[in-house]
C-alpha cells in the first residue's frame, strides 16, 4: 500500500463520505473509489461499509485508519528529521493573500500542501489585487489570489479558481430591504460606495459598466473603500449601498439582498510567474485551476 492511498482512506475515514473526502483531497469521487477498492482488494477485506448516506468503517476499517494515521504521522516526521540533517530546509509557499478573499479557498490551498506537498510551510502576505501583482511581479510571493478581470504583466499567467455572485448590501433600515431580491433598475439613483479603483481597476470598471449598461443608473459615491471599511460605514450612511458577496448577509446591522439574474459575479484567479519551478505552486495549480466554486 503507498502513502498517497494511506491519505485517501484516511480522508474516506475521516469524513465518511466519498463525495466530501474526493472533494478535500481534491480528485475525483471515482478515482478515489477506485483506490479504496484496490486497498480493499489487497488486505483481502472490507475496509467500508456503503449506504446511501456515506459510509461507515469496519472494525478492520477502524484498525487501518489508526495505524495509517501513525504511519502518515512517522512519514511526515521522517521527512522533516531527513531534511534538518541535509541542511535542507522545509519547502515554503510564499502566498499573496487578497484582501477580502473568500475563507474557504486559502483554507483549500492549506489542504492541498498537506496532501501533496507534506511538509511545506504557508507564509502569507495580504493586500489588493493591485498590490499582490506588484509583489509578485517583483518575485516578493510565489502565488498570489486576485479579483479579475486583472491585466498582468507578460511574464506573469494566471487562471481561474473561484467565483462570487455580488449582491447588495447596505443599512438594516435603508428602503431596499423590504425587497427580498433586486433588479439593477431598483439601483437608480442610489449612492454606491465602491472600492478605490486602484486596488483594482478591471475589476471596477467592469462592475460599474455592468450596472449602467443594465439600467441601474447609480450615482458612485465620493467616498471609496475596502469590504473592511464599508461594513463599518453602511449603518452610518442610511442612504448609501455597496457591493458584497452572500457574505454579507451575517453582518450585524446591514442586510444583503441578491441581484435577480446574477449580473454581477466577480472571479477569483491564482497568478503566478511564467518560470515558477515551485512544486508546491504547481501542486496548487493543478487542484485549483479552472474555475472552482465553493461547493455548497
Amino acid at each position: 500500500m503507498e502513502l498517497r492511498q494511506m491519505r485517501y482512506f484516511v480522508a474516506v475515514a475521516q469524513e465518511l463520505h466519498f463525495g466530501r473526502a474526493a472533494a478535500r483531497l481534491h480528485i475525483s469521487t471515482p478515482t478515489l473509489s477506485q483506490q479504496i477498492k484496490a486497498v480493499e482488494r489487497e488486505i483481502g477485506a472490507p475496509l467500508l461499509i456503503r449506504h446511501s448516506r456515506g459510509v461507515d468503517l469496519t472494525p478492520a476499517g477502524r484498525v487501518l485508519l489508526r495505524a495509517a494515521q501513525d504511519v502518515l504521522r512517522s512519514a511526515e516526521e521522517a521527512l522533516r528529521a531527513t531534511r534538518r540533517t541535509a541542511g535542507v530546509a522545509a519547502p515554503v509557499l510564499r502566498l499573496g493573500l487578497l484582501n477580502g478573499v473568500p475563507p474557504w479557498l486559502p483554507a483549500r490551498i492549506e489542504d492541498v500542501l498537506a496532501a501533496r506537498v507534506p511538509g511545506c510551510r504557508t507564509v502569507m502576505t495580504g493586500g489588493t489585487t493591485a498590490a499582490q501583482v506588484r509583489l509578485l511581479d517583483a518575485g516578493e510571493v510565489d502565488l498570489a489570489l486576485l479579483r479579475s478581470p486583472v491585466t498582468l504583466p507578460a511574464a506573469l499567467r494566471q487562471t481561474p479558481v473561484a467565483e462570487e455572485e455580488l449582491g447588495v448590501l447596505m443599512s438594516a433600515g435603508h428602503p431596499l430591504t423590504d425587497r427580498d431580491t433586486l433588479g439593477l433598475a431598483d439601483l437608480a439613483g442610489q449612492e454606491l460606495i465602491l472600492f478605490p479603483r486602484e486596488s483594482a481597476p478591471g475589476l471596477h470598471d467592469r462592475v460599474l459598466e455592468t450596472l449602467r449598461s443594465g439600467g441601474a443608473g447609480i450615482a458612485l459615491s465620493d467616498s471609496a473603500m475596502g469590504h473592511a471599511q464599508l461594513r463599518s460605514a453602511l449603518p452610518l450612511l442610511p442612504a448609501a449601498i455597496g457591493l458584497s458577496s452572500a457574505r454579507g448577509a451575517a453582518l450585524p446591522d446591514l442586510a444583503w439582498r441578491p441581484l435577480r439574474g446574477r449580473p454581477l459575479v466577480v472571479g477569483y484567479a491564482a497568478a503566478w510567474h511564467s518560470e515558477s519551478r515551485d512544486p508546491a505552486v504547481h501542486a496548487v495549480l493543478a487542484a485549483l485551476s479552472g474555475g472552482t466554486v465553493e461547493p455548497s
